[in-house]
């Protein structure tokens, strides 16, 4: 394959604006020539293909072929290779002519930037650079982390969101009457499970009545304001229709598979201007694109930062505490993507969940600050006092590490906490998982 210079341009020569910019981890065979194969990467992603057709002039590729920015080799050989090296591996990042998506969209850029080459072994998509030109053309979150916030009336602590479980099978009257539990308990958002959206047993519009009814009961009881994000994933083209029926029987809050119904259908949701409450982006099926180290999509990408540039207001990140696999750099890393600075979009909730109990609060809050939403499901509807005190316990948490006073003392003091502690233990990092406190 020739390589002429227009395909390495490294970053000081880059028209910024014009590109996105992505980095691979790519692992290859011993004896592959890197730069050939970064190129190869370029050319198969925007106008080559595996010969040079007549068609792609010097005109075309100037205007749209990829630019290979920088090929990093892990350990970095600089004069030969060991005898025992059998695979060789490197970072890679190759630019991208944002015109070639046809304008600011998710669709087309994936196809771009992790299309055909998610076919080609080891090849992993890490992370993805925008320009402001690229950015601006999103709204991203309508609420965010202060519009939530706002709409609260809370400013000095991390906030508590509730799953309702069971997951599924639940009728709208049962499924309010937990609400209902957990809402006077202290829970400031509460969300259906993924596994829930329009059943028959279980009718979307239904289930928003009956919760709304039951929510301004446990609002009146507790002096506070709950939102509970009803979900509405479902076929594209019914999407809208269930947001503004869920929106007229009284929901305060919605909730998308967001990776299921795809990245443009949440923006589409999050950007019309008929949907004026915050909604929730739940992360399941991402795991089928980050889990493998080799290939696919890094969690940070597809489980932070993409989402949060479609509009969603928070975000159920997996934690390394619970049920599901998760390191814990892995972890902290997506947290940060949803916090950090990212142009005009507005920071987002993580809502660190899958297994989270009250003895996680104070690690939880401690790597993210007060920026944080701590989600729990069984912690709260499994706790041996009922679902109420399972979110006292979580309050009891929440003002003892915010207060800096010691968890197990502040446990001595409340019996909801005490219970959960005996029942689950307390995190400590660099413990193994959650210790027992008896023992």
């Amino acid at each position: 394959m020739y390589i002429d210079p227009i395909i390495i341009q490294y970053p000081e020569g880059l028209e910024k604006d014009r590109f996105v910019i992505a980095t691979y981890y790519c692992g290859t065979k011993r004896n592959t020539n890197m730069m050939k194969f970064a190129a190869a990467l370029a050319c198969e992603q925007t106008c080559g293909t595996w010969i040079q057709v007549p068609q792609e002039t010097a005109e075309v590729r100037e205007k749209c072929i990829g630019r290979v920015v920088g090929v990093y080799e892990a350990p970095s050989y600089q004069i030969e290779l060991p005898k025992e090296v059998e695979e060789r591996n490197f970072i890679v990042r190759i630019a991208y002519p944002w015109a070639n998506f046809g304008e600011a969209q998710f669709a087309m850029m994936l196809s771009a930037v992790i299309g055909n080459i998610s076919s080609s072994g080891k090849v992993k998509l890490i992370d993805l650079e925008f320009p402001d030109s690229f950015l601006n053309q999103f709204q991203g979150p309508k609420f965010g982390v202060k519009g939530i916030r706002d709409l609260l009336g809370v400013y000095d602590r991390p906030l508590l969101n509730n799953m309702i479980k069971p997951c599924t099978g639940l009728s709208p009257e049962a499924t309010a009457a937990l609400a209902f539990e957990s809402a006077v308990g202290g829970v400031d958002v509460i969300k259906d499970d993924e596994l829930i959206s329009n059943p028959v047993h279980c009718p979307l519009v239904k289930r928003v009545k009956a919760v709304m009814a039951a929510l301004k009961r446990a609002d009146e009881e507790k002096g506070e304001k709950t939102l509970y994000a009803f979900n509405i994933t479902d076929r594209t083209e019914n999407l809208k229709d269930n947001a503004y029926k869920a929106l007229e029987a009284g929901a305060n809050c919605l909730m998308v598979n967001y990776n299921t119904i795809g990245l443009d259908a949440t923006r589409m949701l999050a950007e019309d201007k008929n949907i004026n409450v915050p909604i929730l982006g739940h992360s399941d099926y991402t795991g089928a694109l980050y889990e493998s180290p080799w290939s696919g999509v890094s969690a940070a990408l597809i489980g932070a930062k993409l989402p949060r540039l479609a509009g969603v207001d928070m975000i159920i990140a997996l934690t390394p505490y619970g049920k599901f696999p998760m390191m814990m750099d892995t972890f902290v890393d997506g947290g940060y993507r949803m916090l950090s600075p990212l142009g005009n979009i507005k920071p987002v909730f993580p809502m660190p969940g899958g297994g989270t109990t009250q003895g996680h609060v104070e690690d939880v809050v401690r790597k993210f600050g007060n920026d944080v939403m701590i989600a729990s499901g069984a912690g709260i509807h499994g706790h041996p006092m009922g679902p109420r005190a399972g979110a006292v316990a979580f309050r009891q948490a929440i003002d003892a590490v915010v207060s800096g006073q010691n968890m197990l003392e502040a446990a001595k003091q409340h019996k909801e906490l005490q219970a959960a502690f005996d029942a689950w233990g307390y995190y400590q990092e660099g413990k193994t998982g959650i210790f027992d406190l008896k023992g």
